[in-house]
């Protein structure tokens, strides 16, 4: 069975994390941030950032190290085993069918800021949008690279030209660091800001197909984070200068309105457009990464070997298809019972930090010298996100508990198995 196609470079890789990292966030996120925290919530992007780099230095680390289509659970299987890999693996694809369908349903709200869709026709845009994926997949990673490269630096030229428009200047963005009352909202503000940097775990499905991942694969993933985290923060200047925060109402329409006010109303078609392309690219790399996911495990015997087929251009279209398939059922429960989106995307959060908390563990066991000791303090940064969740970290710990059900099972089972062989053999 080949192997996938080695054909991304740098500057495609920082535009598959970084529009993976911005994503929804770009457009909500600052706004929401703003309205915790205040001025603080600007602080709080540098203090994010730096306590996301040495999660971010771990995965660059491991990825360099054992480049595999795997990801995350490829590298924690190599650290604790077999079924440490299946756990990992359980909890990524647990993730289809509650937070990729709310991401599909975000995507579709910006179309529904520019025509009068009702609930069929959202669902239409959400199948479109799947359809548009499986496409962009059948070109290989090259393609999404380059598009999420053109995306990545559309919102940059965005951020840029309200920065001019707006005349702010980069000090507005350092203000005097706050006083101990500010603290309990800017720590508040952090865990939502937190989820602007989950896709580091997708990104690592995308080592195996670098041209040269020992020395790319790294700097596309560092640089990917520090980019997304200066977006972010300018974002966040522009919305706090305008004031454009406070109500849902107005976190949600933050950036359409910033527009408004710089170039008149017609400005919030560009922004609706330009919001569904960087959901559609965060949607984009992650089934991408769901999809290698599921054709590492098919390749090395885990799954069906139907799952591990690459087509032409080396893209595992048969198991971007199945994960396409599961997202499509998903998206139709969903509309049909009108489930409520916020909530279900929230239960993914907690399957998120786990495999975060698992893959820095791994880099304990995996990594020498300083990598070792980067991927100890990530763990333990990763632990105390995973305890500040609370109550949505349930989903998780139900998938987890569930998994253990079975697996003791399934030992079980094949204990009687060898007993009834052994039986057998002796009679």
């Amino acid at each position: 069975m080949s192997g996938l196609k080695k054909e991304l470079g740098l500057l495609q890789g920082m535009g598959l994390l970084a529009t993976s990292l911005l994503g929804t966030g770009i457009f909500v996120v600052p706004a929401t941030a703003a309205t915790i925290a205040g001025q603080a919530s600007l602080w709080n992007w540098l203090i994010l950032i730096v306590l996301v780099l040495p999660i971010a230095f771990t995965f660059a680390r491991l990825g360099r190290r054992y480049p595999h289509a795997g990801g995350a659970p490829h590298l924690i299987g190599l650290a604790f085993g077999a079924g440490a890999e299946r756990f990992t693996a359980f909890l990524f694809l647990a993730v289809l069918p509650v937070g990729l369908p709310a991401a599909l349903s975000m995507a579709a709200g910006f179309w529904h800021a520019l025509l009068p869709l009702g609930g069929g026709g959202l669902w239409a845009v959400e199948v479109l949008t799947l359809l548009a994926i499986y496409l962009l997949g059948m070109r290989g990673p090259r393609s999404s690279g380059n598009l999420q490269l053109l995306i990545a630096l559309a919102i940059l030229a965005l951020t840029l030209v309200v920065w001019f428009k707006g005349d702010l200047d980069w000090r507005q963005g350092l203000p005097a660091f706050p006083q101990a009352p500010s603290w309990p909202p800017m720590a508040s503000a952090l865990a939502v800001m937190f989820w602007c940097y989950v896709g580091l775990e997708a990104f690592a499905h995308m080592g195996e197909e670098f041209k040269r991942p020992e020395r790319d694969y790294p700097i596309a993933l560092l640089g990917g984070v520090l980019l997304a985290g200066v977006i972010y923060w300018a974002n966040s200047v522009a919305v706090l200068t305008f004031g454009h925060y406070g109500s849902d109402a107005d976190n949600n329409t933050a950036v359409p309105a910033m527009l408004a006010d710089l170039f008149g109303e017609k400005a919030r078609i560009v922004a609706a457009l330009l919001g569904y392309l960087s959901c559609f690219a965060s949607i984009n790399i992650y089934l991408q990464g769901f999809a290698r996911l599921i054709w590492s495990m098919a390749r090395d015997g885990k799954l069906p070997a139907r799952l591990g087929h690459l087509s032409r251009r080396g893209a595992p279209l048969n198991a971007l298809g199945c994960v396409l398939g599961i997202c499509l059922a998903s998206i139709s429960v969903i509309s049909w019972f009108e489930l409520p989106l916020a909530t279900l995307i929230s239960y993914a959060n907690g399957n998120f930090v786990i495999v975060y908390l698992l893959s820095m563990a791994a880099g304990w066991v995996l990594l020498p010298r300083i990598g070792k000791w980067l991927a100890g303090l990530s763990t333990l940064l990763c632990l105390a996100v995973l305890l500040a969740l609370g109550s949505e970290s349930g989903y998780a710990l139900l998938l987890a508990a569930l998994y253990g059900i079975w697996s003791l099972l399934r030992r079980r089972s094949k204990a009687r198995q060898s007993v009834a062989l052994i039986q057998r053999s002796t009679d």
